[in-house]
């Protein structure tokens, strides 16, 4: 038995959208995450487990680097290394960004762990609609 959190663990914490956004002109959000706490070493393991296959091996995060804590600039995962990066960029303050050579990128909107189970639904439920990011309203 593994210490690797189940996909079911994580069913009400991620919420993917129908469309990954992977082109056009508009920047879409591909998903959102309600992690338990900003410690990206402790949450990123059982993020990218619940993650689907065809995302392939992410390999690097950017995250906003005011709010996330972080140890060193990468953590492993399963049998590889993942590249943790930071960014002091405000557009990037809740949104957390996976990347895959060759396959893409994917943001995901970040729900602020302390959010309560109903907040963060309506949240995640808001952020996986069919509306480019650049269009939903704050």
């Amino acid at each position: 038995m593994t210490g690797a959190p189940s996909l079911h663990s994580f069913a009400a914490r991620l919420r993917l959208g129908a469309q990954p956004g992977q082109g056009g002109a508009v920047r879409r959000i591909d998903g959102a995450w309600w992690p338990r706490s900003y410690d990206l070493t402790a949450e990123l393991p059982g993020l990218l487990a619940a993650l689907p296959l065809r995302w392939g091996h992410v390999t690097s995060v950017l995250v906003n680097g005011a709010m996330w804590s972080l140890s060193g600039d990468g953590t492993p995962v399963g049998d590889r290394q993942v590249r943790m990066r930071r960014t002091g960029s405000p557009r990037a303050e809740d949104t957390v960004c996976l990347l895959t050579p060759g396959q893409g990128r994917w943001d995901l909107l970040v729900v602020p762990p302390a959010a309560t189970a109903e907040e963060a639904e309506r949240i995640m439920v808001t952020a996986t609609a069919e509306t480019p990011l650049a269009g939903r309203p704050v």
